[in-house]
C-alpha cells in the first residue's frame, strides 16, 4: 500500500500538467536579415541517420503496480540531435524541471537505445535525479517510433524511490504538422 501511495505521488509530481513553452534555437542573424528557427527535419538532418529530428512522444504504463496499463505518464516534445544528443520537453510542470538531455546510439539500422537524465523536485525541494532508458524501433517510413521505457527514481543519496516500466510511441513531427496532429 505504501508503495502503491509513493508510486502515485510521484508520477504525479514527474509527469502533471504543464504549462507553456516558448523556445527554439535562434541562428545569429546577419545584418537586416530576419531571425529563423533551426531546421529540425529528417531531410535536413546533417549525418542522414533517420532518428534524428523533432518528435512527440508518449510514455504509457505497462506492468507497473497500482497504475493501470495505457495510463499516460507523459505527453512530451523530443529532439534527437545528429551529434549522439536528445532533449525533451516532458508534460511535467516546469517548477517540478521538465527537461530532461539525453544521449543515444543506433544499436542496429532500425533500433535505438536512448539514456537521459532528468533533475526533479517536490513542492520547491530537491527530490533527485531521474533517469529515463529508452529501446526505440524506428519505422520503416521514418515517421514513427515504438519501444519500451523504464524510468528511475532517486532521491539525492542514490536510493531508489520509484522503478517505473512502459510502452512508449513516436509521432515525427515536420514543418507541415499543426497543433491538431499533436493533441
Amino acid at each position: 500500500m505504501i508503495v502503491t501511495g509513493l508510486a502515485v505521488i510521484v508520477v504525479a509530481l514527474l509527469f502533471g500538467p504543464m504549462a507553456s513553452a516558448d523556445c527554439g534555437k535562434m541562428d545569429k542573424p546577419k545584418p537586416g536579415a530576419p531571425f529563423r528557427l533551426q531546421p529540425s527535419t529528417l531531410a535536413e538532418s546533417e549525418d542522414g541517420d533517420p532518428i534524428v529530428g523533432f518528435w512527440k512522444v508518449q510514455f504509457l504504463s505497462k506492468d507497473n503496480t497500482g497504475i493501470p496499463d495505457g495510463t499516460v505518464l507523459d505527453s512530451a516534445f523530443a529532439q534527437w540531435h545528429s551529434d549522439g544528443t536528445e532533449i525533451m520537453n516532458s508534460s511535467r510542470a516546469p517548477e517540478t524541471q521538465s527537461f530532461c538531455l539525453g544521449v543515444w546510439t543506433r544499436t542496429n539500422p532500425s533500433r535505438y537505445k536512448l539514456n537521459h537524465f532528468a533533475i526533479s523536485w517536490a513542492n520547491g525541494v530537491l527530490l533527485g535525479p531521474g533517469n529515463i532508458r529508452e529501446n526505440v524501433v524506428l519505422s520503416q517510413d521514418g515517421k514513427s517510433f515504438s519501444g519500451t521505457f523504464t524510468i528511475d527514481q532517486y532521491d539525492q543519496q542514490g536510493n531508489l524511490l520509484v522503478h517505473l516500466t512502459g510502452q512508449l510511441e513516436g509521432k515525427r513531427i515536420t514543418v507541415d504538422t499543426t497543433v491538431t496532429d499533436v493533441l
